[in-house]
């Protein structure tokens, strides 16, 4: 009688949760940035089936591939692994503070430190610069456009300046010098705007000006910022009405992807001043909202 072969029990494959951790940290800065997997390969010269297997957990990572992706992401390179530094015990002594205190007592704190600390703080003209930003699709263009008109504001698409100053539409910057290229020059055009708008001004931001941390924060100091928002169905809707798919361009998951893009800015959008939702609104309906986010001032 022949014995049965038993065939060899598969052995569970082990996940390393370190490798886990650093691919979901590598796929929520791509959202953040709003950048394709297809882009971040070919800006960090590695492959898509690499990228892939690095965000799923599975991948195993030398430290120039990581080196790369970091420089892609206009990251250090220990940011990009350690995005959970140990803080400060002092900071941490405040941070406890801070959480224990009332949602109203909260907003006086804040205010406090804003005008003890923000660089901005003391800006007179910062009530003069009304910056929108939030995601492709929202609306920035159109209200920024019929806010600057109602309030004798000169209007400016941050892109168009960038492009002034690179010589390059944003796509050559992007395609040809890379990521951390294009964040210099998005600096650049954002400090000049900020110097030539004590008359008043209307900014229309990029959606990705909040990933850049040392950019948005001069935002936030110089400028009243109003986040623009909407559903991911109407975000969607919107660019491709305007023939732009960028950066969901040959992606099959978009829809996920720019799901994954709001869920991790959103946090980033909401330290703005004020903030509209513009879904299922008319632009004139959308525009009232927006002049009740303005300073007191202008709410003319």
């Amino acid at each position: 009688m022949t014995a049965t072969r038993r065939k060899p029990r598969r052995l569970a494959t082990r996940v390393d949760p370190v490798l886990v951790r650093l691919g979901e940290r590598v796929r929520n800065l791509r959202a953040i940035r709003g950048m394709s997997r297809k882009a971040l390969a070919h800006d960090a010269r590695v492959s898509e089936r690499f990228l892939a297997d690095l965000e799923s957990g599975t991948g195993n990572a030398s430290i120039l591939l990581l080196k790369r992706l970091a420089d892609a992401l206009a990251l250090p390179l220990a940011e990009l692994v350690d995005g959970e530094r140990e803080q400060r015990v002092d900071l941490q002594r405040s941070l406890s503070l801070l959480a224990r205190l009332p949602a109203a007592r909260l907003a006086e704190a804040q205010l406090l430190l804003e005008s003890r600390f923000a660089a901005g703080a003391n800006d007179a003209r910062r009530g003069k610069r009304i910056a929108l930003i939030g995601l492709r699709g929202a609306g920035k263009s159109t209200l920024g456009r019929g806010l600057a008109t109602a309030l004798g504001y000169r209007f400016v698409e941050l892109d168009e300046t960038i492009e002034r100053l690179s010589g390059m539409d944003t796509a050559q910057i992007h395609g040809m010098l890379g990521q951390s290229a294009y964040r210099r020059y998005e600096l650049q055009a954002l400090e000049e705007v900020v110097d030539s708008g004590a008359e008043g001004v209307v900014i229309a931001t990029p959606g990705s000006i909040v990933s850049e941390a040392d950019t948005f924060r001069f935002l936030l100091e110089h400028c009243h910022t109003i986040w623009i928002k909407a559903s991911p169905e109407e975000h969607m809707a919107r660019v491709i009405a305007q023939g732009d798919l960028r950066p969901m361009a040959g992606n099959r998951e978009a829809m996920d992807d720019l799901r994954r893009i709001l869920a991790n800015r959103e946090p980033l959008y909401s330290q703005a001043d004020g903030t509209i939702d513009t879904a299922g609104r008319t632009t004139e309906e959308s525009l009232e909202d927006l002049r009740g986010e303005l300073p007191v001032a202008d709410r003319r």
